[in-house]
């Protein structure tokens, strides 16, 4: 079954690819030509994800799916939550953190959580899959791994921040994994009835 994962990057394809299996040949948007942007409107995660999703399936007719993700500092309201890629006005990771930092200063709570929310449409129908991971944010950045928020995120039971643990560590407990596992046992059991 053809399946497009709406992304252009290679990375996140070949991670998904590699949970997916055989039962499926992944596509990119540039594989199925698109080349508009897509929209990220909604004010919310998983209205982001299904967007993008429902996007590709009105405007290219292929099953397909989006994920979209962000961090969530309980301290700071929910923030910067759907606005995490541009939190301090720019995309650089730098300048968000130090954002958060700031903003955290004083407060006593420093919970926090990563959540990412996958939204399949698959022949016209929609699911969605969520998977969240727990931790707390870091005074100061440590490590030079991940991306995003990752030098300041330390997830709950561990004493290494995202940024300082290997990629197959972060990803075996990451909530982009948990919830590409809730889609791909779903899509497996779509190809197994």
């Amino acid at each position: 079954m053809d399946l497009c994962f709406a992304t252009n990057n290679k990375n996140k394809l070949a991670e998904v690819s590699a949970q997916l299996g055989g039962a499926f040949v992944l596509k990119t948007l540039e594989d199925i030509g698109c080349t508009d942007e897509l929209p990220e409107t909604s004010g919310t995660i998983p209205g982001n994800s299904r967007q993008k999703a429902d996007y590709v399936w009105k405007h290219f007719g292929v099953s397909c799916f989006a994920d979209d993700s962000g961090l969530e500092v309980d301290a700071l309201n929910g923030e910067p939550g759907v606005d995490s890629a541009f939190y301090s006005g720019s995309r650089d990771a730098g300048q968000n953190i130090q954002k958060v930092l700031t903003n955290l200063q004083g407060k006593p709570s420093r919970k926090a959580r990563f959540v990412t929310v996958f939204t399949l449409v698959l022949h016209g129908v929609e699911h969605q899959f969520e998977g969240s991971i727990n931790g707390k944010i870091v005074d100061e950045p440590r490590g030079t791994g991940g991306f995003g928020y990752d030098p300041v995120f330390q997830p709950d039971g561990y004493d290494q921040t995202f940024g300082e643990m290997a990629p197959e560590e972060k990803r075996a407990i990451s909530h982009r994994s948990r919830a590409l596992a809730k889609m791909v046992a779903y899509l497996q059991e779509q190809v197994n009835v």
